[in-house]
């Protein structure tokens, strides 16, 4: 019998991975592991109470980690925040000798998951990390061109913007507050630099970028994993930036002026007697705030748009190729959660074999995982077809629009 666990099955991207696992025949069973049991039982029961099953783990114990996982034929991890959760829980499923897909686009969580690479090897485990939008489908579409496209690749830009979800927990917070405070390492002509977004060396990387159908927007560098793990699998590239924003622009800069002040720290503050720990206000100050600036930005749905641009040769000439999805309507929860389904389908029927740790580009076939991405966003009513929009430049700088069809 087939068995996914979810873990994280009823965040903001762990439910829509379990609803689009149920849209479909691909697993007997299809587990919500959850520390809020009966939100999972809710769930289980408005789904399919015959094939989706509801379970209580905590992530902060291996233990119970290993008794929800027992028998499972592979493992989702939607839990976050990944630096500090991604690492743990992968250790816990390696033990136990399971397959696993997470969605972590932390980059020092990446980097510790790949240093358990022999670990996985050794226990002839599949791990796929980052399958979901940037990282996941960015890597997938970079290594489609250079595989179909491109003799050679000699840059990779990725950008992304979202915003306007219903709710944004806390851990989302946290990881943005994260993503402005760490060092970002970019793949610039040929070697890696680390800027800070904030700082800058950070700054001199902000661009204006055109979104397709969503409009144009200053992009800043983002600590995604990228840019460490395209330059290992991708030959002779030279460039691979990640930049990107929150919208509405208000919101993103509120985020940015609270870490700016210093109080997105861990150490607790002595106030009036009690100890606060200072991050945990900033989080919450930030949440109060959203639905007042989403509000006056006329943001009413999720709206998200992935860009990865790819540049390189062929035949000696230059190509460049640009790759558009834009949802309205959907937003982080759909772009992350059904990428992380797909690599677990997969995976399930060994379409992803390779063993070890590794990111998107290393161990999925594109074009197998965009013929499955069809096949299930019929399934869950959310279209006909892929949204991807495609535009190649020459090397005179003609553009055409590409038809994409599989």
């Amino acid at each position: 019998m087939s068995r996914v666990v979810v873990l994280g099955g009823c965040g903001g991207v762990g439910s829509v991975a379990v609803r689009t696992l149920a849209s479909g025949d691909f697993f007997d069973e299809i587990v919500v592991a959850e520390k809020r049991y009966e939100a999972a039982c809710e769930m289980a029961e408005a789904l399919d109470p015959k094939r989706v099953k509801a379970a209580s783990v905590d992530v902060e114990k291996e233990d119970s980690i290993g008794k929800v996982i027992e028998g499972s034929t592979v493992v989702v991890n939607c839990i976050g925040p990944f630096y500090r959760y991604g690492p743990p829980v992968l250790k816990a499923v390696i033990a136990s000798g399971i397959d696993y897909v997470d969605v972590c686009d932390d980059l020092d969580a990446t980097e510790a998951m790949l240093a358990l690479d022999d670990n996985a090897r050794k226990a002839g485990v599949s791990a796929l990390i980052g399958m979901g939008n940037s990282p996941g489908l960015a890597n997938v579409l970079a290594r489609w061109c250079a595989d179909e496209m491109l003799a050679e690749v000699e840059s990779v830009d990725i950008y992304h913007a979202h915003g306007g979800e219903p709710t944004e927990g806390a851990a989302v917070i946290k990881h943005r507050i994260h993503a402005m405070t760490s060092e970002i390492p970019l793949f610039v002509d040929g070697r890696f630099i680390t800027v800070r977004m904030l700082e800058e060396s950070g700054q001199a990387f902000v661009e204006e970028t055109e979104f397709r159908d969503i409009g144009t927007y200053p992009v800043y560098p983002y600590p995604h994993p990228e840019t460490i793990t395209l330059p290992k699998h991708l030959k002779g590239i030279k460039r691979v930036t990640n930049n990107g924003v929150v919208i509405p622009l208000d919101y993103f800069r509120l985020t940015m002026d609270t870490v700016r002040l210093g109080i997105c720290i861990e150490e607790p503050l002595t106030v009036q007697g009690s100890a606060v720990v200072p991050i945990e206000f900033a989080v919450a100050y930030i949440i109060s705030k959203r639905p007042a600036l989403l509000a006056a930005a006329g943001l009413k749905e999720p709206t998200g748009c992935l860009k990865v641009k790819v540049s390189g040769k062929k035949d000696g000439d230059p190509h460049t190729y640009i790759f558009s999805m834009t949802s309205k309507g959907a937003g982080a929860g759909e772009g992350t959660g059904i990428p992380a389904a797909l690599g677990a389908i997969m995976m399930s029927e060994g379409e992803i074999d390779l063993k070890g740790v590794f990111p998107p580009e290393a161990g999925v076939r594109p074009l197998d995982m965009l013929k499955l991405a069809g096949q299930v966003i019929k399934g869950t009513g959310m279209g006909n077809e892929v949204p991807i929009f495609i535009e190649h430049i020459d090397g005179d700088g003609k553009k055409e629009s590409i038809d994409f069809k599989i």
